[in-house]
């Protein structure tokens, strides 16, 4: 089911592309398009990942006694997964997420300052998301839409230009030029909130059924979202925020955030897990 939702997502987003790059410059700008689609299609399904990790400067773990490998590989016989590759990245700020294209080939990245804030349950509880989100293909799609965010916010700063510059060969007004370019970020926007809502939802339940118990995953969750109210990761992008556990830029969110959060409120989060308590 969920390979049939991404490839449903690749689907709608070539089409975008496609129309957009129709309408912009005609018949070559959808061919255009149309072969600058299939070649992100590509690069997301195969490469995204290891961009991904390169961006955040990730470093992979080689050493077999690390004690993150430990608790990765504890959980991953309760999970049913194969051993996912585990990085860290040298940022202060404490955050994790998970990529790569399925289970074979999926990885783990923790921040440096998550495993110095958390205890030992607490870093297993996010762990334990992370692997959720790999056992239910999340990965992939949240990858891929990153990619695709990234690209419609490239295409949209190109129309923002052409518009102000006078490059407009096909005569499409400028306003219509510009109102695309102020729509298309706001689309990458609600694509990363609609594949990722739901999922985290998902994930801190599979966490919680995993590990057997909800309360290192709140208080991880909670410890986090203070820390990124304070801070940001390095390089955090609004293209790849709805990979991590917490939104990285939680601490710019406003009264208006509700309506494109990538992530449920923290609170609402906590509240859902509580209500698994009594289950568990």
């Amino acid at each position: 089911m969920e390979q049939v939702k991404t490839v449903i997502l690749l689907a709608f987003l070539t089409v975008l592309f496609v129309v957009i790059g129709g309408y912009v410059a005609g018949s070559n700008g959808a061919l255009i398009a149309f072969l600058i689609a299939a070649g992100i299609n590509f690069y997301a399904y195969y490469y995204s990942d290891k961009r991904v990790l390169s961006h955040y400067n990730a470093v992979l773990i080689e050493d077999k006694n690390h004690r993150l490998r430990k608790i990765v590989q504890q959980l991953i016989y309760k999970s049913n997964l194969p051993m996912p590759k585990i990085y860290i990245i040298p940022d202060s700020v404490p955050n994790a997420f998970a990529t790569g294209r399925n289970h074979e080939n999926a990885a783990i990245a923790v921040t440096q300052g998550l495993l110095e804030l958390l205890n030992e349950k607490e870093i297993e509880a996010v762990i334990a998301h992370e692997l959720s989100h790999i056992k239910h293909y999340d990965i992939l799609i949240g990858t891929i839409a990153a990619t695709f965010a990234g690209a419609i916010a490239m295409l949209a700063n190109m129309l923002q230009f052409s518009a102000l510059f006078g490059d407009n060969r096909r005569g499409v007004h400028p306003v219509v030029m510009i109102v695309l370019a102020l729509v298309l970020p706001l689309a990458a926007g609600i694509i990363q909130m609609t594949v990722s809502r739901s999922r985290e939802y998902l994930a801190d339940e599979g966490a919680a059924r995993m590990t057997g118990d909800v309360k290192p995953l709140q208080t991880a969750l909670s410890k986090l979202e203070s820390y990124a109210k304070r801070g940001e990761v390095h390089n955090a992008t609004e293209q790849t925020a709805h990979m991590f556990i917490i939104n990285p830029f939680s601490g710019h969110e406003t009264r208006f955030s509700d309506f494109f959060r990538t992530h449920p409120t923290t609170q609402d989060r906590i509240a859902r897990l509580e209500e698994l308590k009594f289950e568990l």
